[in-house]
């Protein structure tokens, strides 16, 4: 039986981040949802997020400020440092909703054979406006589209994240290829959860990406999770189909 207050893990990633960060830090704390182990990752900021985490170490478990080789290298060290049975990342954009941990523990205790849960969020527009992202959970977007679930929202069953790393040569997927290589060993793993638990705010490096690095990373990651030839050859059809369709609206 799960206990009824496990430990989380939540793992914040910064890099010269000071502007957003104290909103970040105190999604966190103020969680409804208390058994919460918070760790930081900095990849050695020169701005004033050292002064922000110094100021917070009393709602922060662990931190480290070192140079990285990225946002996915951050994230393997942030894994590494993590003791909970489910482990969370929200970046220094971004921040949770007030009770985000308690609905995925609540999912957690009574869906004990599932593995990684995740959720809807809302994406903040660089004027302000927002609009909710519902995650897609067709198996078909998923393989052959792109990352149609919400990493932002994603929490990870240690038996996941002891085991398995992010890619640190993709500079911008690396987050899908990890959900894919899960998904095509398992698909049974995944529980949604029509809620929305996460702000997101949109502009970051998976939003500047050009289009033909997206294909091309995107094959990579589908090649690395396991697809063979025929399905990324017709992933790479479909995909050009729907940018075609897109600039047609």
């Amino acid at each position: 039986m799960k206990p009824q207050t496990p430990l989380i893990s939540v793992i914040t990633v910064v890099y010269n981040g000071e502007k957003h960060l104290q909103q970040t830090i105190d999604s966190v704390s103020n969680q409804t949802y208390k058994n919460i182990e918070y760790i930081i990752i900095d990849g050695g900021s020169s701005d004033k997020t050292l002064k922000i985490i110094n100021n917070n170490q009393d709602k922060i478990s662990k931190w480290i400020s070192e140079p990285d080789n990225g946002l996915y290298d951050a994230m393997n060290k942030g894994y590494a440092l993590s003791n909970g049975e489910l482990v969370g990342t929200i970046n220094s954009d971004d921040w949770y909703e007030k009770n985000a941990v308690e609905i995925i523990v609540n999912e957690y205790i009574n869906h004990p054979n599932k593995k990684i849960f995740h959720a809807d969020k809302n994406c903040i527009e660089i004027n302000g406006n927002s609009h909710i992202k519902k995650a897609k959970t067709s198996p078909f977007l998923l393989k052959y589209h792109a990352m149609v679930l919400n990493h932002p929202t994603m929490f990870v069953h240690k038996d996941i994240y002891k085991t398995q790393k992010y890619n640190t040569e993709l500079s911008s997927l690396s987050d899908y290829q990890y959900t894919l290589q899960v998904y095509l060993k398992n698909n049974d793993v995944f529980q949604y959860i029509p809620k929305v638990i996460s702000n997101f705010r949109l502009g970051g490096i998976s939003g500047k990406i050009p289009l033909m690095k997206s294909i091309k990373e995107n094959d990579i990651a589908r090649k690395n999770a396991g697809m063979n030839l025929f399905q990324r050859a017709f992933a790479v059809i479909f995909r050009a189909m729907f940018e075609f369709y897109k600039k047609l609206k």
